[in-house]
């Protein structure tokens, strides 16, 4: 594999830049062969990181110091493998996993909302260590697999019932059949069940009647249930029911729906953060702490949800507007 070295000579005088500069190098996952001289493996996924270095480089040579970005060719084989032995992440893997212990050994003094915002910070600190795992290992499967593990035990914890994923294909509905019915789910609705209702009465069935369910064992026959393990609508696969709903009912080319999706999915099951998800949740989190009544909690949250559909619209709107004025100076 070809390889890329980067040979730097600091300024002594400016503490400033030497902080940022090995700041860069941590985070690009640079491997250091000795003082001033750091590698890389050549990848295409390292163009943003590269691009940093590139501004740094001009940085550290207008201060007064240097900096060589110099693409090497494969190597021999055995320097091939202690290069490569430079980028092993294990140790900082199982530094990770670690952790995991006594953040879950804290579940009973923390509210949902805490618990997992302190699991999207453990989960953020790995999607760091991921982005810079050149060459990954078991090492790697492991500590994925201690995520996946983490999140279910936290919405175990949380939600004794909430439902398993179940495998197979989302069939197509057409909603003319799903007018006036009674959609029964989880009482005390979480975001995904209090995300899915705003869903089903504000583009499915406007005269849907929510039925909260203390025992879904006690679903009425005729009601179409959502969120639970044995009810129509529920997770199917890597979806959340909020994104199984939008399949189903041919909503998944909505973009600002779409975007609605990406956030009751990272803040249900874990992913990539949404930037408006933690304050999504702190609302729906102290409008839970107010309100006992789940019709009431759901007519709160429909406003807000309404807010953050029109921000998502008006978000597509502003995108489009800049494509069409960007196509209209190129055809200039």
């Amino acid at each position: 594999m070809p390889w890329l070295l980067l040979i730097a000579t600091l300024p002594g005088h400016n503490g400033g830049l030497r902080v940022r500069f090995w700041r860069q190098m941590k985070a690009a996952g640079a491997a250091i062969l000795r003082d001033g001289v750091y590698l890389l493996p050549q990848r295409a996924d390292l163009s943003p990181a590269l691009a940093d270095l590139e501004a740094l480089r001009t940085e550290l040579t207008a201060a007064g110091g240097s900096a060589y970005l110099v693409q090497l060719p494969r190597q021999a084989a055995e320097l091939e493998r202690e290069w490569v032995e430079l980028f092993d992440r294990t140790a900082a893997y199982r530094e990770r996993r670690d952790a995991l212990d006594p953040l879950l050994a804290r579940l009973d003094e923390w509210s949902e909302a805490e618990a997992r915002r302190q699991l999207r910070l453990w989960q953020k600190s790995l999607a760091a260590i991921v982005a810079i795992d050149y060459f990954p290992g078991e090492a790697r499967e492991q500590a994925q697999r201690a995520a996946s593990e983490a999140e279910a035990r936290v919405a175990r914890h949380f939600s004794p019932d909430e439902p398993l994923p179940r495998r197979g294909a989302i069939v197509r509905r057409a909603r003319r059949e799903y007018q006036g019915r009674q959609w029964a789910t989880r009482r005390r609705p979480w975001v995904d069940r209090i995300a899915c209702a705003w869903l089903i009465r504000r583009f499915i069935d406007q005269d849907a009647r929510i039925i909260w369910l203390a025992d879904v064992r006690r679903c009425p026959k005729r009601a179409i249930g959502f969120d639970f393990d044995g009810a129509t609508f529920t997770h199917i696969g890597n979806k959340v029911t909020f994104e199984v709903l939008l399949h189903a009912f041919s909503l998944d080319e909505n973009v600002a729906l779409q975007r609605l999706g990406q956030l009751v999915h990272s803040l249900d099951v874990g992913g990539a953060p949404a930037a408006e998800a933690s304050g999504f949740e702190a609302v729906l989190a102290g409008a839970r702490a107010r309100i006992a009544d789940d019709d009431r909690l759901l007519a709160e949250m429909s406003g807000v949800l309404d807010s953050l559909y029109a921000h998502f619209e008006e978000g597509k709107a502003a995108r489009g507007s800049a494509l069409d004025l960007s196509r209209n100076q190129e055809r200039k």
